[in-house]
């Protein structure tokens, strides 16, 4: 799952979004088509903006994305701190 640090006005891929998601492109494609979420048609690919993508998150989603980077600091804490050092 993406955990970078992104910015409200951030624009992202469909691709992207999935990764944060955790669901497939297909899925962020039906989201549009739906009007759930809302994007940007450049060309042919679509972009969504992160601010409008977190105000869109679901309880259950905003629980996973906490569940998930709590995991990984729970796995990873030493692997951050050596990183955090160099």
């Amino acid at each position: 799952m993406g955990t970078k640090n992104h910015q409200p006005e951030d624009l992202l891929s469909t691709a992207q979004v999935a990764e944060i998601l955790g669901v497939s492109r297909f899925a962020v494609f039906q989201r549009i088509k739906r009007g759930s979420l809302l994007a940007k048609k450049i060309g042919r690919n679509y972009l969504i903006r992160y601010g409008d993508l977190i105000g869109d998150l679901s309880e259950k989603d905003k629980q996973r994305i906490e569940q998930a980077v709590k995991q990984a600091v729970e796995e990873y804490s030493e692997t951050f701190k050596l990183l955090g050092k160099e």
